[in-house]
């Protein structure tokens, strides 16, 4: 039920998070080496990402974003312009949409609020959802619905994913989410990774190469990355 891929550090192409790894998000759209729920991930794809700012500010812009709803392997254009767009914030996913789901672009993640990404990798009862949560989505799939409510408080992402996991026992609710200088991520029911690098930190479903420096992430786990480094803390006891 999807994969995701956040990168945070030196600037790097798009290319380098999403097509070029032995492992990456492109060989996972396909033939994913860990993925519990689903076979395959053709339902679209996006990728999100912060540009330099152009007039000296020390904030990052608010993010750009080229989503499809065609597989990742048959966009020859995404890849022709991989290579050449660089960022040091990017978040990227592969999604395998849930049935009844829209098959459109608008259901695939990163979905946007404001300065903020947002991917889901999982499944929830959008229907515990609030109604707020409905009119702000992007799109009426669960992910976008999920996001809308979450991206409404973003400061309280681990406390919200909490709060609808308890609510919603089947849930899963791993989370993606970056403001263009930081990235927020949860584990919830699925995998994370993450490898921490001289050039910066890259979370992942599932690791991007064989590199011995990825480490899973415990279970039912909020992860902060920035400038201080690679922060975790229990959101519940597992």
């Amino acid at each position: 039920m999807c994969r995701h891929v956040a990168w945070l550090g030196a600037p790097r192409s798009l290319a380098s998070v999403v097509l070029d790894r032995p492992h990456g998000l492109l060989q996972q759209s396909y033939a994913p080496r860990r993925q519990a729920h689903g076979t395959m991930n053709a339902d679209g794809w996006g990728v999100g990402f912060y540009g330099v700012p152009h007039d000296g500010s020390p904030d990052a812009p608010e993010p750009a974003r080229w989503r499809a709803a065609r597989p990742l392997w048959t966009d020859a254009s995404f890849a022709s312009v991989a290579p050449h767009v660089r960022s040091g914030c990017v978040i990227a996913a592969v999604r395998s949409a849930t049935v009844g789901m829209p098959p459109d672009e608008t259901a695939a993640a990163p979905f946007a609020g404001g300065r903020w990404l947002l991917s889901h990798n999982g499944v929830v009862d959008a229907a515990l959802l609030p109604d707020e949560a409905w009119r702000a989505a992007e799109s009426v799939c669960d992910a976008a619905v999920l996001a809308a409510y979450l991206l409404a408080k973003p400061d309280e992402l681990g406390l919200r994913v909490a709060a609808v996991g308890r609510r919603d026992p089947a849930a899963r609710l791993n989370i993606l989410a970056a403001d263009g200088r930081r990235l927020v991520a949860t584990v919830w029911g699925d995998t994370l990774s993450v490898l921490e690098t001289a050039e910066g930190v890259a979370l992942a479903s599932e690791p991007w190469d064989d590199d011995p420096r990825w480490v899973d992430v415990p279970d039912r786990t909020l992860v902060t990355v920035d400038a201080d480094g690679v922060r975790t803390e229990t959101l519940e006891p597992r």
